[in-house]
């Protein structure tokens, strides 16, 4: 058929959306150009102001950024300064900051996206140097980003991209593929998880969707994926209480064990849900502030102007 097609054409695709589709479609510049793999760029600068560095005792180290800068490569204007964070084994982190100050193009610049060029500093997954690895080899690798706006695949169905995707990565794992009776036996158990309706696997990828129905498909990706280390991007936005219930309760599930997980919000009510080790404040692209989850209630009850008092 032709939708059948049309996902076989598209299987580079589905490796891209678990690192966002967004950036596979974006305009093509040079994928393996010195944006993201520094080959031939600007040597690294180590900047001479503190840096905030996060350490904990959890476990191994899954992702570590050290003095990472960045800038929108079209334009050259620079958003990220400087970040700086550590996420081991079994952690969850909250990032918060107002609108602008880089907390989206932070994890759009982890997983390759083609808009944004590294101008400084490192970032590694369980040790490999992100920016020496393509947007699919980072999320066949383990890495995941749910973005803020899911885009539609229109003649994909669900079932297909998702079964791609499984496979991508089981493939990654030197694990077999599944075919299409066993994989629903794998994503069965997940649906029910997440509270999902089975019928949105008949349907084109995201295509008449709602706000919530997205959310909620970005997380059944996750599960199919089981990445071992998760970036949610203001995942509550546009959900209601009883979405956002479910959503949490299965991230909550997803992350046990020695899963990372970093979340990227403005309101307290997502952390009510899913509770994270620690809470960093970005400002101007960088963290300035980081501490547990009584910086969130900070900000609830007095804005950012409370933190600085």
């Amino acid at each position: 058929t032709n939708a059948s097609s049309v996902a076989r054409s598209r299987t580079t695709m589905a490796t891209h959306t678990v690192v966002g589709v967004q950036a596979s479609l974006a305009p093509r510049r040079s994928r393996v150009a010195p944006e993201f793999t520094r080959r031939g760029g600007a040597p690294r600068v180590r900047s001479a102001s503190a840096r905030l560095t996060v350490r904990a005792a959890k476990g191994d180290v899954l992702l570590e950024v050290k003095d990472l800068s960045a800038k929108v490569a079209e334009t050259g204007e620079e958003i990220l300064r400087g970040v700086t964070l550590t996420i081991k084994e079994g952690e969850t982190h909250a990032i918060m900051g107002k609108n602008g100050s880089g907390k989206s193009t932070f994890t759009k610049v982890l997983v390759g996206h083609p808009s944004y060029e590294v101008t400084g500093g490192t970032a590694t997954f369980r040790g490999q140097d992100l920016f020496e690895m393509e947007p699919e080899e980072r999320a066949r690798a383990g890495l995941f980003l749910s973005f803020q706006s899911p885009i539609e695949v229109p003649g994909v169905s669900n079932t297909d991209f998702l079964r791609m995707m499984c496979n991508e990565r089981r493939k990654a794992r030197g694990e077999p593929e599944l075919d299409p009776l066993e994989f629903y036996g794998f994503l069965t158990p997940k649906l029910e998880q997440l509270n999902m309706d089975p019928s949105f696997l008949a349907r084109n990828v995201n295509e008449g969707f709602s706000g919530g129905e997205k959310k909620r498909n970005e997380i059944l990706q996750l599960a199919v994926m089981e990445s071992e280390m998760s970036i949610l991007d203001e995942i509550d936005s546009g959900l209601d209480v009883d979405a956002l219930r479910d959503v949490a309760a299965a991230v909550n599930v997803l992350k046990e064990g020695d899963k990372g997980l970093l979340l990227i919000t403005h309101y307290q009510r997502l952390l009510d849900a899913i509770h994270p080790d620690f809470v960093h404040v970005m400002q101007k692209g960088k963290i300035v502030q980081t501490g547990d989850v009584s910086i969130a209630q900070k900000l609830e009850e007095g804005g950012f102007e409370a933190l600085a008092a």
